[in-house]
């Protein structure tokens, strides 16, 4: 009989799966799950930034609505963040740097626009859901900053 460290580490390494890998041992399809993975990560931004854009005077009374102080400016702030900078991460431009901004903003969105722990009811159910998906997009912006764009991206060097 194993010891029992032994035997949970055996059953967890029985279930473990990995990715195929390339003759260099490397994953062979990480570019391609990098690239998805951005599309995923931005496409919530995306759609919602061009709702702001559209209908912006509609953002801007939505952010008057909610006691913000410079409500126009806010609504350019999130149309800028949400709209071009998730352009700029989708296609790979200053991935890294963008990526940690969009985590930060993710937060801070979900403690500005889903503070449930003041909520009762349905409205605390459905702010409490959305404010933790908030928490987790912003985990996978900073799995983003780690990993960096991959492959698929439009890289820029500085020229000599």
């Amino acid at each position: 009989m194993l010891p029992p460290a032994a035997s949970i580490s055996y059953r967890i390494n029985l279930f473990a799966r990995t990715a195929p890998m390339n003759s260099s041992g490397h994953n062979q399809f990480r570019d391609e799950v990098v690239l998805v993975a951005r599309i995923m990560l931005v496409l919530l931004f995306l759609i919602f930034g061009w709702g702001k854009i559209t209908n912006f005077a509609g953002t801007v009374s939505y952010m008057a609505s909610t006691g913000m102080p410079a409500p126009t400016l806010g609504a350019l702030i999130a149309i800028f963040i949400e709209f071009f900078v998730s352009i700029a991460v989708l296609v790979g431009i200053f991935t890294q740097p963008l990526a940690v901004l969009m985590a930060v903003y993710t937060l801070a969105t979900g403690f500005i626009g889903h503070k449930y722990w003041s909520m009762t009811g349905m409205a605390r159910y459905e702010n409490e859901i959305n404010f933790f998906k908030n928490v987790s997009i912003a985990g996978g912006f900073l799995l983003l900053y780690v990993t960096g764009p991959g492959r698929y991206a439009l890289h820029f060097s500085k020229r000599g």
